[in-house]
C-alpha cells in the first residue's frame, strides 16, 4: 500500500515584500511550508519574487495575493485552509505623517480583521510581529530606572516619549490580545517584539532601522547623536517568528527579540574598523544638539528618542524557545556589506 506524504502546512505571511517578511518567507519555504505572501504594492512584487528565487528553489510552494489592511472582507477568504498566520505587515512612513491615524487606523483594523478571520477559519496560531516600541516607551525618568520585559507595555498617552509608529504598534498588539481574551475558537496568539532590525538587505527598499547604517556610511551624518538602542539581526528575528509558530510552549506568549545594546558611537567604530578608508564620523553630539540635527536629517527623527537608557531583559525567548540570535556586530557588518553589494552606498 502506498503511503502518501503529509500535506505541507500552509502559512499566510502578510507583508512579504518587506525586509523581515522576505527573510521569513525564505526560511519558511526552506523548511517545507507552503507560503501565501500578501503584498500591497504591485511594483515591489517582481523584485521580491526574484530575491526569493535566489535563496530557495521551492518556489512551487509560494503564491501571492494582493491585500489591503483596511479591507476587512478579504481576510476571511484569504485565511481559508491556512494553518498559521505570520502577521508581519504594518503601516510605516519614512516621513512622520501629519495625522498619526494614517498609521494607527490600518494597523489596528488590519490586526482585528486578521484575528477575526483566523478565528472563524480554524487557524491554529497567529504570530504577530509587534515591536520593542510597544514595551519600554512612554516612560517617566523614574520608570526608566526599571528593567523592562514582556510584562511591560508602552504608555501611548505619553506623547513626548513615543512616536506615532510606536503608538500604532502598541495599539495593534493590544487589539490582538483583547480579541483573544474573548475568543472561544481555540485560536492561539504569539507576539514577537523586535528591537532595531539590521542584517543583510535584499533590495533597495529596506527596513527603516537600516538608515542607521546608511547614514554612517554615505557621509550624510557628519556627527553622531548621543543615542543608544538594542539591535537584532533580521535572520534571527525570522528564526524566532518560526519558533513562535511551531513550538507548543510559545502559545499565547510574548517575546522580545533583541541581541546587543549599542551606542551610535559604538556602531560607528565597528564600521570604521571594517571600512577604514571611508569617512565615518566618531564625534558625538551632546543631547542638546540631537533635536537640532533631526531638523536637518528627518530620516533620523524616529531614533532620537533613544537618548535615554532603556534597560531590557530579552532572555525569555532564549530560555523558553532555545532561540540563539546572531550577534549585534554580525547584524551591523552584514547590513553594511549588503548595502555596498546593492550599491545603495557607493
Amino acid at each position: 500500500m502506498e503511503i502518501k506524504a503529509m500535506e505541507a502546512q500552509k502559512v499566510l505571511l502578510t507583508g512579504i515584500t518587506g525586509f523581515l517578511g522576505c527573510h521569513t518567507a525564505i526560511k519558511l519555504l526552506e523548511k517545507g511550508y507552503k507560503v501565501v505572501g500578501t503584498f500591497r504594492d504591485q511594483k515591489r512584487l517582481d523584485a521580491t519574487k526574484q530575491t526569493i528565487s535566489r535563496y530557495t528553489d521551492k518556489l512551487s510552494n509560494l503564491s501571492f495575493v494582493e491585500t489591503n489592511l483596511l479591507d476587512e472582507n478579504q481576510w476571511y477568504e484569504i485565511t481559508k485552509y491556512v494553518d498559521f498566520v505570520q502577521h508581519i505587515a504594518s503601516p510605516f512612513s519614512k516621513i512622520l505623517p501629519k495625522d498619526e491615524n494614517e498609521l494607527i487606523r490600518p494597523a489596528k483594523k488590519g490586526t482585528l480583521s486578521i484575528m477575526d478571520a483566523a478565528s472563524k477559519n480554524g487557524v491554529k496560531r497567529v504570530v504577530m510581529t509587534s515591536a520593542l516600541g510597544a514595551i519600554c516607551y512612554g516612560k517617566t525618568n523614574e520608570e526608566l530606572q526599571s528593567v523592562f520585559d514582556e510584562k511591560d507595555w508602552t504608555n501611548i498617552a505619553n506623547l513626548d516619549d513615543t512616536t506615532p509608529y510606536y503608538r500604532s504598534k502598541t495599539i495593534a498588539e493590544k487589539t490582538a490580545w483583547d480579541f483573544l481574551a474573548t475568543d472561544k475558537s481555540g485560536l492561539e496568539l504569539t507576539t514577537v517584539c523586535p528591537s532595531a532590525i539590521l542584517g543583510p538587505v535584499f533590495e533597495n527598499d529596506y527596513g527603516a532601522s537600516v538608515n542607521i547604517i546608511v547614514s554612517l556610511l554615505n557621509g550624510s551624518t557628519p556627527v553622531i547623536p548621543k543615542i543608544e538602542f538594542d539591535i537584532v539581526d533580521v535572520r534571527s528575528v525570522a528564526d524566532l517568528l518560526i519558533l513562535a509558530m511551531e513550538l507548543p510552549q510559545a502559545a499565547n506568549n510574548r517575546y522580545i527579540a533583541a541581541a546587543t545594546h549599542f551606542t551610535y558611537k559604538e556602531i560607528a567604530k565597528i564600521l570604521k574598523v571594517a571600512y577604514p578608508k571611508r569617512t565615518i564620523p566618531t564625534i558625538e553630539l551632546p543631547n542638546s544638539f540631537s533635536k537640532l540635527l533631526s531638523f536637518f536629517m528627518p530620516i533620523l527623527r524616529p531614533v532620537l528618542l533613544e537618548n535615554k537608557v532603556r534597560k531590557i531583559d530579552a532572555s525569555k525567548a532564549t530560555k523558553e524557545l532555545d532561540w540563539t540570535p546572531l550577534s549585534g556586530q554580525e547584524a551591523i557588518l552584514s547590513c553594511a556589506k549588503s548595502l555596498f553589494d546593492l550599491e545603495v552606498v557607493k
